[in-house]
C-alpha cells in the first residue's frame, strides 16, 4: 500500500548524470509526462562546466524537486566516470536523497531491448584498455519494467568474451556499445525508477563506480 507521503515522494522528479565518455548527458523526469533531456560534447571540460551545464539544466525545478540521483557507474573512461559519482555522490549527500547508480552496458541493453521486442538476451559489449572488452548480458524483463543480468558486467580478452558467446545457451541480439553513449541518460533514469519503484533507497555512500580495469598498468 502506497502512503499519502509516498505518493507525493514519487511526484518529485527524478535526476540522472552520464559522463562516462567526453560527452555530458543529463536527464530529469517526474515519470508523469514532463520529461527532458540534453547531451553536450565537452570532450576534454568536461569537468570544467560539468556543474554550470547541471545548474541551468535542472530550471526550471530545484534542488528541492529532487526524489533521487541516478548516474552511469561505468564501464568507461576513468575520470569521467568518477566525475558523475561524485557530483551524484554530493548530490545525495547534500539533499539527503538516494543515489542509485546504473551499468553503462545495462543503459545500452535497455536502449535497444525497450525498443526491439524481440524476447533475445541483448548482449552487449564495449572496448576497453590494453585490448580488452567489457561484456555482459541482459534480458528485459517479462513485464518491461527493467533488465535480469544473466552474465554481469566483466572484463575479458575479446577470445574468452567470444568463448562465452559461442557457448550462450539461448538467443541473444549482440549490440557494440562504442560512441554516442551519453544518449542513454534516459535509460539510466529509466532504469533507476524502476529500481525506485521496488523500494531501493541506497545511500549516497553505498553508490561506487565500476571501472572494471585500473587506469594504469
Amino acid at each position: 500500500m502506497i502512503t499519502q507521503s509516498e505518493n507525493l515522494t514519487l511526484a518529485k522528479y527524478g535526476l540522472s548524470l552520464h559522463t562516462t565518455t567526453p560527452q555530458l548527458g543529463l536527464a530529469i523526469s517526474n515519470f508523469a509526462g514532463n520529461t527532458r533531456f540534453q547531451i553536450w560534447d565537452l570532450g576534454r571540460d568536461l569537468s570544467s562546466y560539468v556543474h554550470q551545464y547541471l545548474i541551468e539544466f535542472i530550471k526550471p525545478q530545484t534542488w528541492q524537486d529532487l526524489a533521487f540521483v541516478a548516474v552511469a557507474k561505468g564501464p568507461g573512461g576513468f575520470t569521467g566516470t568518477r566525475i558523475g559519482l561524485v557530483l551524484a555522490r554530493t548530490l545525495g549527500q547534500q539533499l539527503n536523497i538516494p543515489v542509485l547508480g546504473v551499468s553503462t552496458l545495462a543503459a545500452v541493453a535497455w536502449s535497444y531491448g525497450s525498443k526491439h521486442q524481440e524476447g533475445k538476451a541483448i548482449a552487449v559489449e564495449m572496448p576497453a584498455q590494453r585490448g580488452q572488452v567489457f561484456g555482459a548480458i541482459y534480458q528485459v524483463s517479462s513485464e518491461n519494467s527493467g533488465l535480469i543480468s544473466l552474465f554481469p558486467d566483466t572484463v575479458l580478452t575479446p577470445e574468452t568474451w567470444q568463448e562465452t558467446l559461442a557457448n550462450w545457451e539461448t538467443d541473444y541480439q549482440l549490440v557494440t556499445a562504442k560512441s554516442g553513449l551519453a544518449a542513454t541518460v534516459t535509460s539510466i533514469l529509466q532504469l533507476a525508477h524502476f529500481d525506485w519503484q521496488l523500494g531501493q533507497r541506497p545511500h549516497w555512500s553505498e553508490t561506487l563506480p565500476y571501472y572494471g580495469q585500473h587506469p594504469v598498468v
